[in-house]
């Protein structure tokens, strides 16, 4: 079983001034796919404090890695720059698949500037703030996710 980290990046959430909604949406899609809880946690749109949040929960061995919130043009948007500064190596498919079954929905997809990625074994997925979109772009990756997690614990030997 796969253990899951979610990540909120918002500073309004962190300060108490809004209701995550994102974050529980990943939890859900989480249980619904098998997938254990490691942490969940809300934190403020600050490059340093996702980037230790991110080592800190690959360090600590997560499987999956999820964040919501940040990745748009906003000034206090840092999340991708932040992810990728910790990555080892990219995961485009990820984030280029959820962009484009997104532009299917909305152009405002081509605003999102997510990005994935592995570091250590985890993966780490960038998803957008919006409840509705997390909704959407978990259903667009689902079915790839469990193959790249058999992957990177290196228990594929037919691929």
């Amino acid at each position: 079983m796969a253990s899951t980290g979610i990540i909120t990046v918002s500073d309004r959430s962190s300060k108490g001034e809004r209701t995550d909604a994102s974050g529980p949406v990943i939890r859900d899609w989480a249980e619904k796919m098998g997938f254990k809880i490691d942490e969940e946690i809300i934190i403020p749109d600050d490059t340093e404090i996702i980037k230790e949040t991110l080592i800190k929960l690959s360090d600590r061995g997560v499987n999956l890695i999820f964040t919501t919130g940040g990745t748009g043009f906003a000034p206090r948007d840092n999340t991708p720059e932040a992810t990728k500064a910790v990555l080892e190596k990219e995961a485009p498919g990820f984030a280029e698949a959820m962009r484009r079954k997104s532009m299917e929905i909305t152009p405002h997809a081509m605003l999102s500037r997510a990005v994935s990625g592995i570091r250590k074994g985890s993966l780490i997925i960038n998803l957008p703030g919006s409840p509705k979109a997390v909704k959407e772009n978990l259903e667009f990756i689902e079915k790839a996710i469990p193959h790249a997690l058999e992957l990177l614990a290196d228990r594929v030997t037919d691929c």
